[in-house]
C-alpha cells in the first residue's frame, strides 16, 4: 500500500495538501458548522488539530479550490463566493502581561492589515479591530470572516499569577468584545481554546457564541476516529497491535463519536513504539500543583461526576478541579445522564491507556517522591505482582511512603488528608496501567479497590489507625465475603488489609490472607 508523508506538527492545510501528507476530511463537518450557524465557541486540549481546523476554514472561504480536490467540500461548496479572513493566534511565545499582550495584538492586527491591503487609522486596539472589520467588508463587498486560535492562551499563561491574569483576560475582553458590535460585517466567526472561562468574565461583552464543545455533532471535528485510523492510515498499520493502538491512543469523547488525539497517533506510525507521545510535549506542572494542594482524592479520577455548568467554565480566582482536567484532555466524557428533565450528570474518566499511566506517574512528583525511587518502586511492584510475592510487597509499600521527605509533609496541606495515603497508593498502581476496579461492588459492600493482574487477584481495604481500630482493614475484607464474587473464577485471591498512620505517616498494618 502506498505510504504518504505523516503530517507530524504540520498545521498549515495548504502544505498538507501540496506536499501529498495524510490528511482526514473534516469539510464535511466544516460545511455543516458554516450553513447551521455563524457564531462558535469550541475547546479542545492542546495538540488537538484546532490550528489545522482554523487554516482548513480560511482556505475554503478564501475560495482555494485546487486545495480541495477530492474532498467532500469540493463538489459542495459555493466556489464562486470568496470571503476576507482575518486570523488570530496567540498560539506563538509567552505573554507575561498586558504590555506584552497589548505588544502582540497590535502585531496581529498590522499583519491582518498587510494581508487585506487595509490602512486603519483608529490607535485603540478595539478601534483598529472594528475598522479593520468594516474596511474589509466594504472593500470586497464580502462580510468578514474571524478566525481566533488559542484565544485563551495568554491567560493559561499567567494562571499562576491571578492578578496577571485579570489585567490579560480585561485587554483579550476589549479585543473580542468587538466581534459581536460588528455582527453586520460578519458572515462567521469561531473562537478555539483549551478553556472556556467564565461568561461573567471574559464573555460577557460576547454572549453570542454558540459553544459546541460538547455538541455530538462536533464531537469528532478535531481528532482522528477508529474509522480514519482504518482507512485513511491503513498504509500504517501493518506491524502493530490495532487494539494497543486503541487501549493506548482512542478515547476521546465530547458526548459524541470518540476520537484519537492525532499527535499520538502520528508519532505512533513514525517511530513505531508505544509511548506517551502527547503527555510528554508537557509536563502539566500546573494541574499537579493544584491537585496535591487542594487534597485531591487521585482514585476519583477513574470516576467523576459534576455538571456542565462546573464543567464547562474556569474563574480566575476559582478553578474548578473537574474543568481544568476535563478541558485540558486529561479526563474526558464517559457517560451523559439526563436524570431529572433538564438536569444533566456528566460522567468523566480516563480518556485512555497513556493517560491514565501518565498522569498518575507525574502525581507522584506532587506527593514529593523522587522521580527515580518512584519509577523504582513501580518496577519493583510490578516485578512482585507478577510473581504473586505478597511478602515483598508489604516491604514495598512501606517503601512508598518512607521515599517521601519529612520536608514534604511539613509544607504540604495535603498530608493531613486521611485520602493522601490511598492516592498515593492507588497512583502506584495505575501509573502502571494495570486493571484497577475502585469501589468493587459486592452484595455485602465495596471493596476499597481490586486488581487482577498475571491469574491472581488481589482485593485491598485501606484504613487510618487513627479513624478505626488496628486490624480492621483485614478484618472487614473477610467479615464481609468479599473473596465471595470471585471464587468461581478458579483463580488464586488475596486478602490485603492496608493500615496507614497519619501521625507516624507510613504503614503501620499491613495483613494478607491468600485463598
Amino acid at each position: 500500500m502506498y505510504r504518504k508523508k505523516l503530517p507530524i506538527g504540520i498545521q498549515s492545510f495548504r502544505e498538507i495538501r501540496e506536499e501529498h501528507y495524510y490528511y482526514v476530511d473534516k469539510t464535511p463537518l466544516a460545511l455543516r458548522l458554516i450553513n447551521q450557524g455563524k457564531y462558535y465557541f469550541l475547546s479542545r486540549p492542546r495538540r488537538f488539530g484546532k490550528s489545522l481546523l482554523l487554516d482548513t476554514l480560511a482556505e475554503l472561504f478564501e475560495g482555494n479550490k485546487p486545495l480541495f480536490q477530492g474532498l467532500y467540500a469540493d463538489e459542495h461548496w459555493d466556489w464562486q463566493r470568496k470571503s476576507p479572513v482575518i486570523r488570530i493566534s496567540f498560539g506563538g511565545g509567552v505573554l507575561r502581561n498586558r504590555q506584552e499582550l497589548d505588544l502582540k495584538i497590535d502585531e496581529l492586527l498590522s499583519v491582518n492589515q498587510a494581508a487585506l491591503s487595509i490602512t486603519c487609522q483608529q490607535i485603540s486596539a478595539a478601534g483598529r479591530f472594528a475598522e479593520l472589520i468594516r474596511q474589509a467588508h466594504a472593500a470586497t463587498g464580502e462580510r468578514v470572516v474571524v478566525l481566533v486560535d488559542e484565544y485563551d492562551k495568554p491567560m493559561l499563561d499567567n494562571l499562576s499569577h491571578p492578578e496577571i491574569a485579570k489585567e490579560v483576560q480585561d485587554g483579550l475582553r476589549n479585543l473580542y468584545s468587538v466581534i459581536k458590535d460588528m455582527d453586520a460585517h460578519i458572515r462567521f466567526a469561531i473562537l478555539t481554546g483549551v478553556s472556556k472561562f467564565s461568561n461573567v468574565s471574559l464573555f460577557s461583552g460576547l454572549n453570542n457564541l454558540n459553544d459546541i464543545t460538547v455538541d455530538a455533532h462536533y464531537s469528532a471535528l478535531c481528532g482522528y476516529t477508529d474509522t480514519d485510523i482504518d482507512t485513511v492510515f491503513a498504509p500504517e498499520l501493518a506491524g502493530l497491535d490495532r487494539e494497543q493502538i486503541r487501549f493506548w491512543y482512542n478515547g476521546y469523547n465530547w458526548s459524541g463519536e470518540s476520537v484519537y488525539n492525532p499527535f499520538d497517533v502520528l508519532l505512533l506510525f513514525d517511530k513505531r513504539q508505544f509511548k506517551p507521545y502527547w503527555f510528554e510535549t508537557s509536563t502539566p506542572t500546573f494541574l499537579v500543583n493544584l491537585l496535591t494542594q487542594r487534597g485531591f482524592f487521585t482514585p476519583d479520577l477513574a470516576r467523576r461526576q459534576t455538571s456542565m455548568e462546573l464543567l464547562s467554565t474556569v474563574n480566575i480566582e476559582h478553578i474548578n478541579s473537574d474543568a481544568l482536567l476535563f478541558q485540558t484532555g486529561y479526563l474526558t466524557l464517559h457517560k451523559v445522564e439526563e436524570v431529572l428533565t433538564g438536569m444533566w450528570v456528566y460522567t468523566l474518566g480516563y480518556p485512555n491507556h497513556e493517560v491514565e499511566t501518565s498522569l498518575n506517574s507525574a502525581l507522584l512528583s506532587g506527593y514529593g517522591v523522587d522521580g527515580q525511587k518512584a519509577f523504582m518502586n513501580r518496577l519493583k511492584l510490578l516485578q512482585l505482582l507478577k510473581a504473586a510475592d505478597c511478602a515483598g510487597l508489604k516491604d514495598l509499600f512501606s517503601a512508598f511512603f518512607d521515599s517521601i521527605p519529612h520536608e514534604w509533609y511539613r509544607n504540604n496541606p495535603i498530608a493531613h488528608y486521611d485520602g493522601h495515603y490511598a492516592s498515593v497508593f492507588y497512583s502506584y498502581f495505575a501509573a502502571l496501567g494495570l486493571p484497577i476496579i475502585l469501589e468493587d461492588t459486592s452484595n455485602q459492600g465495596r471493596i476499597d479497590m481490586t486488581v487482577h493482574f498475571a491469574g491472581q487477584i488481589y482485593l485491598f481495604e485501606f484504613k487510618v489507625v487513627e479513624l478505626s481500630a488496628q486490624g480492621r482493614a483485614i478484618q472487614q475484607l473477610k467479615d464481609k465475603n468479599y473473596a465471595d464474587k470471585y471464587r468461581t473464577e478458579g483463580e488464586p485471591i488475596h486478602l490485603i488489609g492496608v493500615e496507614f498512620s497519619r501521625e507516624q505517616r507510613c504503614v503501620v498494618g499491613f495483613a494478607v490472607e491468600s485463598l
